[in-house]
């Protein structure tokens, strides 16, 4: 008998060789029904696995990450047998299981269209019925490549002669279909319930500009027709907030051709995006920092001094002035430490919380570009904070409660991750673990629960990455705070310390939005293009039913862009039907609707973009109702829709 530690700490014993699939029978028969692969002492293993020694065992289901990722990755592998029943000549690149779906690469001849996407699914579903058991065997390295080389599947070849000599080459059989495959999958092909395909995408092999061009197609998959129409629906609903179709419709940005990448931020735009970072000035003056500003471009001996020259270059932009090779910043950092270096410091300076706004450039792939959300220039709001050892802790907790205020302001939830130390590093074993246990203690100091990202990091030291949620139950990464003890080493940093000596202070970098122009994105989506009052680039859209109403339009947008609020007048000679469909299309905060009866009585007829007509009110009761609702920065109307008549 060997003995099994489950996730609760109840201890199981069993007959050596007992399946992960024939222990959830023995737990519960809900269990084994809903099990999609286990663990053994951390490693995920399949369902059939047979275990033979006392263990740590895990079994997760779909709800499970690592459920969901052997799921939809055996759906992957049910999608490539229909595609190659269907199209035989097609050559299999990658199929991995990926965050809400799945995705396979295919080098064929034929162009997909999505009429293909149609007929590849209802194939899949056969597959599905014919309860195809899924088996995984071994082969030696020379046997695997010839295997694959008889099959046609040039892709795979590539990859097993670049996979390490030591590394077990494993495939999975489901019928006639065998695929390069490490693993895990779910014990058969019935358990695929519910399968949609949603799109074609191109994509380079390996992702590499120079490789050849593949077809990939993505879908998703669910253990239940009912999670699949709701995920549908949740698709359907972040198509209509897209922000690259509100950003368009409501004149906010511009992705043009001549700038793939470079965004073009319109004058609508870029009131929202000022009055973000406008809170992001009140936010840090309120927490004692000071702002700098600097260059977008610093010469190679800055960057060969950072490490970004050899860890980073592929990513950044390189020109040559003066016979000499220079760098656009993608990030902000190093001249951060050279702002630092500019005088001389003393321990009674720390902590320093040095901001930073600062423009930076990264090279992302063509096909990797994403409207807002992943573009080759963006403004980071970045931060340095300068400290000494024991105020390392105090600090963060101060960072995570700066970036709870900021997300709280936006309604947002979020979760934390920590991750550490990653394969290509820079530092000591020492510096290290006093810097993940720092991080570390922080958050449960606060408790803030958190994920742990084995070897995450930076290549400088370990971060705290804040995953917030939005509305449609998506999660985006955008703060992080990243502990550093690599560079203040590497720029020869020092403060003269109590004792009179020379010492190296330590640094955080942070940032709390991350990119100003993701965060913008975000924001668009999450409110759906309905900027609360206080980010609204219009908030006010004065509507004169006809021409004579005009002059006391004026009157009234006078009167409230003398009150910091702003707007404007629609003079056109339209319908006020029409108007009015306008500026809810436009989704301006608020309407002031003005005819005869508003002039005789100095007042105003509020429509309210959420709620509908509210009255009509003196102008001064709605300017100062306005007011109250940016200066508190509210998320949703909360207006006094009262008119005069009734008070």
């Amino acid at each position: 008998m060997i003995k099994l530690t489950l996730k609760d700490g109840s201890i199981r014993e069993v007959e050596k060789g007992t399946s992960v699939y024939e222990v959830a029978k023995l737990i519960s028969g809900r269990l084994a029904k809903e099990a999609v692969v286990g663990a053994v002492n951390g490693h995920t293993v399949d369902l059939s696995f047979e275990i033979n020694e006392d263990c740590e065992l895990s079994i997760y289901k779909f709800e499970d990450k690592e459920g969901a990722h052997a799921f939809r990755h055996t759906s992957s592998h049910i999608m490539a047998q229909a595609v190659k029943r269907l199209f035989p000549d097609a050559k299999l690149a990658i199929g991995p299981a990926i965050d809400n779906g799945f995705y396979y690469d295919f080098d064929t001849e034929h162009k997909f269209i999505p009429e293909d996407l149609e007929k590849i699914e209802a194939e899949m579903k056969k597959i599905v019925k014919e309860d195809l058991s899924l088996r995984r065997f071994e082969l030696p390295r020379d046997e695997a490549i010839e295997f694959m080389k008889a099959k046609g599947e040039d892709y795979k070849v590539e990859l097993i002669q670049d996979l390490p000599e030591d590394e077990v080459i494993s495939f999975y059989e489901q019928g006639d279909f065998v695929d390069l495959c490490a693993g895990c999958h779910v014990m058969s092909t019935k358990a695929v319930k519910s399968i949609k395909l949603l799109s074609l995408a191109g994509a380079y092999w390996r992702g590499d500009e120079k490789n050849k061009m593949l077809q990939r197609i993505y879908g998703t998959s669910f253990p239940k027709a009912s999670l699949l129409e709701e995920y549908v629906t949740m698709l359907e609903e972040a198509k209509k907030r897209d922000h690259r179709k509100l950003g368009k419709e409501l004149k906010l940005f511009a992705l043009l051709e001549e700038g793939p990448g470079f965004p073009f931020f319109l004058p609508n735009g870029m009131v929202v995006k000022n009055k973000l970072l406008e809170y992001w000035r009140e936010v840090h003056d309120k927490a004692n920092y000071v702002e700098v500003e600097t260059p977008i471009i610093l010469n190679r001996k800055l960057w060969e001094t950072s490490g970004h020259w050899f860890h980073y270059k592929e990513n950044m932009y390189s020109l040559l002035i003066d016979e000499e090779d220079y760098a656009i910043k993608p990030m902000n950092c190093p001249g951060g430490m050279l702002v630092y270096k500019t005088d001389l410091r003393s321990y009674k300076d720390f902590p320093m919380r040095v901001g930073e706004i600062g423009r930076v450039h990264r090279h992302e792939l063509s096909g990797a570009l994403h409207g807002l959300m992943r573009v080759r220039a963006f403004t980071q709001d970045d931060a340095h904070i300068f400290m000494l050892p024991e105020q390392i802790k105090d600090e963060i907790k101060g960072v995570c409660k700066l970036i709870d205020e900021v997300y709280k302001t936006f309604g947002f939830s979020y979760h934390v991750e920590l991750s550490t130390r990653p394969e290509k590093s820079m530092g000591t074993d020492e510096e290290w673990a006093h810097a993940e246990n720092s991080l570390r203690e922080a958050l449960e100091e606060l408790n803030l629960e958190y994920k742990l990202n084995e070897g995450d990091g930076a290549f400088y030291g370990p971060k705290i990455d804040f995953h917030l949620r939005d509305c449609l139950g998506r999660t985006w990464q955008c703060g992080t705070i990243q502990l550093d003890m690599q560079l203040p080493q590497r720029f020869e940093l020092s403060y003269i310390g109590k004792d009179g000596e020379k010492h190296q202070p330590i640094v955080i970098h942070r940032v709390a939005f991350g990119s100003i122009e993701r965060f913008l994105g975000i924001l668009i989506e999450e409110f759906a293009g309905k900027f609360p009052t206080w980010l609204a680039p219009v908030q006010v859209k004065i509507l004169p039913i006809a021409d004579r109403h005009i002059p006391y339009a004026e009157e009234v947008r006078s009167y409230l862009a003398e009150c910091g609020i702003r707007v404007t007048i629609d003079e056109r000679a339209e319908k006020i039907g029409y108007k009015i469909r306008e500026a809810q299309l436009e989704k301006n905060p608020y309407m002031l609707i003005l005819g005869d009866k508003d002039i005789e009585n100095k007042s105003v007829s509020v429509r309210s973009r959420d709620i509908g007509e509210l009255g009509s009110m003196e102008i001064q009761t709605f300017a100062d109702q306005v007011l109250s609702e940016i200066k508190s920065r509210s998320l949703a109307t909360k207006f006094d829709a009262k008119n005069d008549s009734e008070k």
